[in-house]
Formats: structure tokens, sequence, C-alpha cells
């Protein structure tokens, strides 16, 4: 487990997250910058057109679009999100990204011992 006080994360000063993560052509590219047992937190680019198929997690999340347009469907609903916007995705619910330009997310994952 990382601490957050580790001088080597990126966390450890005032960072941009978005520039924790390059673009990569017909790829999405991620950087898990925190992990512990209450959550994580990863940084992703997408390349456009490229995504991650519908899936389900037993956690909750919140994705924060840090740049460019997603497409994100959960439970059937479909969700247009943009840079500055965040959108939950529910534990136990089907949920599909998809990028409609090339885009950066931040996800926060969130780990609970209530089930």
């Amino acid at each position: 487990m990382k601490r957050m006080d580790d001088a080597s994360s990126p966390l450890a000063r005032p960072t941009a997250l978005a520039s924790l993560v390059d673009y990569q052509p017909e790829a999405v590219v991620s950087r898990a910058l925190l992990k512990s047992p209450g959550g994580s937190l990863t940084v992703f680019a997408f390349a456009e057109g490229e995504g991650l198929s519908e899936h389900t997690t037993p956690h909750e999340a919140v994705v924060l679009i840090l740049d460019g347009e997603a497409q994100i469907s959960i439970g059937g609903m479909r969700a247009e999100v943009r840079t500055g916007e965040a959108l939950r995705l529910p534990a136990h619910v089907p949920h599909a990204v998809h990028a409609k330009t090339r885009f950066k997310m931040l996800l926060s994952m969130i780990r609970s011992s209530v089930s």
C-alpha cells in the first residue's frame, strides 16, 4: 500500500491530474495514483473511439472528466460527460465508457465494508 505522505507519490504536491497520463493512439492508458483498503484513485487517458466494455464492480465509484468528452452508460441509460463534469457509478450496476473525443478521467473507487 502506497502512503500519501510518500515523497515519490504524484499526489505528494499540487498536481495537474491530466498531466499524469499521456494519450496514446488507439489505446486506453491508466496510472494508479493511490490504492488503499478504502479505495483507489486512477487516472485514465482514452484515445478517441476507445472505451471500456460493459462491466460491474462491487464498489461505488465517481468519474471526473479532466479533458475531452465521453459517453458513459449506466444501467442502460446514457450520459454525455465533458471536461469538469463528474458522474457516479453505483455498485453492482452495469456500466460502460466510450470516448467521443480523446478524453482523460479520474476514477475514484470507494470500497466499503458494508455491502
